[in-house]
């Protein structure tokens, strides 16, 4: 493994916030975000107007808070808009729904590079464009004088296409749960990233980049998908919210999981066996890939995409979240780990 290159832009320090200004800011961020397909009105006036020809829109917001879910020396501005945009746009798509556009709160220092600035709008703008949506407006704001950091906002609206929103709470004892797109890989990227090094580049650029499956989530709700959530803190602990909220049991099967997760051996099985570590328990608390789960009807064929992991149970004694019939704590006992995910707060 190798030693990562500092990815903090020098630039002109003339070139900063204070010396641009907001105005200036904003002329260049716009500049570079793209059009939204949905938009009758951009940027530019007091407030956008997007069409709604479902008569409903998907809300979500997520914020982003430098040293916490990013590092201007592990992340690039373009990475760090990239992964803005994919957690928005994954939230969205756990509903059934497809993103239009997306409003974005920035505070920053005064002395953060406008090059900078402009590197996040391009990732905004490449993450939503294949989707037709683009930031369609936003505010700028100058981070307390004792910040260092930077904080970023982003709320996405988005369409159903006249289906009904998959929720949390539509499990059922016999439904299948089955799972789309990767686990594991941001958090192998990451513990690559905290002791120093960058390769293998597949991790670490999974958690500069989530590259959530978009698609997967209206083809699930075309196809009749009952529950559904993103999975942004940990498998076990977001398929702790289908549980609770379902009343079920999600008893996720670990052959199934390995076999879509881990097989053929990659990256994943070379990072932990460099790193003493299982595998696996990235795979089952690993966040920020922004994979799909959700639940089927049993004779439901699952869309191209999808592949199954496991059943929904009963909810006795109460709901909650198995692996192979065994407690989730005891299953993370087994791979080493400590807790089913990130716990904001914690």
């Amino acid at each position: 493994m190798s030693r990562p290159r500092p990815l903090v832009p020098r630039g002109d320090p003339a070139d900063t916030v204070r010396v641009v200004g907001e105005f200036g800011v904003i002329a260049r961020v716009l500049a570079r975000s793209g059009t939204a397909a949905a938009a009758d009105v951009g940027p530019g006036d007091d407030a956008a107007v997007v069409r709604t020809p479902d008569q409903r829109v998907v809300v979500t917001t997520d914020v982003l808070v430098e040293g916490r879910h990013f590092r201007r020396d592990w992340s690039s501005a373009e990475d760090v808009g990239h992964k803005a945009a994919a957690a928005n746009l994954a939230d969205v798509a756990a509903m059934g729904g497809r993103t239009t556009a997306l409003v974005v709160g920035l505070a920053c220092p005064a002395d953060t590079p406008t090059s900078w600035l402009e590197g996040v709008a391009t990732g905004l703008a490449d993450e939503c464009a294949p989707l037709g949506a683009a930031v369609v407006g936003g505010d700028t704001v100058a981070a307390a004088p004792d910040s260092a950091g930077v904080v970023l906002s982003v709320t996405a609206l988005g369409d159903l296409a006249g289906r009904a929103p998959v929720l949390r709470s539509g499990a059922r004892p016999g439904h299948v749960i089955a799972l789309a797109g990767r686990l594991g890989w941001s958090a192998a990227g990451l513990a690559v990233l905290r002791r120093g090094f960058s390769s293998p580049l597949a991790v670490v650029a999974a958690h500069r980049r989530p590259t959530p499956p978009y698609a997967a989530g209206p083809a699930a709700a075309d196809a009749g998908a009952t529950a559904m959530c993103d999975v942004s803190d940990g498998l076990l602990a977001d398929a702790e919210h289908i549980a609770s909220a379902s009343g079920v049991v999600l008893d996720l099967d670990r052959a199934a999981l390995a076999q879509a997760c881990l097989e053929p051996v990659g990256p994943l099985q070379q990072v932990g066996s460099a790193l003493g570590v299982d595998p696996m328990a990235w795979v089952l608390t690993g966040g920020e890939d922004h994979a799909l789960l959700a639940t089927f009807p049993r004779k439901v064929p699952l869309p191209e995409g999808w592949t199954a992991i496991g059943v929904v149970r009963q909810g006795k004694p109460g709901p909650g979240v198995r692996v192979d019939g065994v407690a989730a704590a005891d299953a993370l006992l087994s791979v080493g780990a400590e807790k089913a995910g990130h716990v904001h707060f914690g």
